[in-house]
């Protein structure tokens, strides 16, 4: 008997395996929906919105991290950046002191996107936000989902979890900003 036979047993196993496999793809399903109808009138796909997502808040990313934070492979990641570049919303770099890598940046146009996106963002249904409001309204805030976190880190890595923490932080602080920019020009 090894190790992991001590602590579980192969119908505990395959119960876990099975809900979560169940949970995920019911989630995921709602995710992308809400999240096609939200970014369809930019012309943008699911992979193309992610990874001007992830440049934008990296700040500089290079294509490895953009693919390891999205979740893709590098060839996709690739791929879909420079279709983004195509349309002035990415650009391509190497910089003097790592000519390995290739970085990417968010262009202005690509700023401007992205922020115009975020004021939108209640202008199209989303089911997720809707599904969760119970829980809210309940506990006062939205799910937290540490055990799902603890269980990706193991997966992927603190690399993984710090960028998504950093990315996490980046949104609030732009949506800080862009509500206060907004309310002062409103009041203008």
């Amino acid at each position: 008997m090894d190790m992991t036979e001590q602590f579980y047993t192969m119908k505990e196993a395959m119960l876990y395996s099975q809900r979560i496999a169940q949970l995920s793809k019911a989630l995921w399903k709602a995710v992308e929906k809400d999240w096609q109808v939200w970014i369809k009138p930019y012309d943008l796909n699911i992979n193309e919105h992610h990874i001007l997502w992830i440049s934008y808040h990296l700040q500089g990313a290079t294509i490895s991290e953009v693919a390891k934070f999205g979740v893709m492979h590098v060839s996709t990641a690739f791929n879909f950046s420079k279709k983004l570049e195509e349309r002035g919303l990415l650009s391509f770099s190497k910089r003097d002191t790592d000519k390995r890598n290739t970085y990417v940046d968010v262009t202005s146009k690509g700023k401007i996107l992205l922020e115009d996106m975020y004021r939108n963002y209640h202008d199209t249904p989303h089911s997720v936000i809707e599904g969760s409001l119970p829980m809210k309204e309940l506990y006062g805030k939205f799910p937290e989902f540490m055990d799902v976190m603890a269980v990706i880190r193991n997966i992927y890595g603190d690399d993984f979890m710090e960028i998504f923490e950093r990315s996490i932080k980046n949104i609030d602080e732009t949506f800080t900003k862009n509500v206060v920019t907004a309310r002062d020009e409103s009041a203008l």
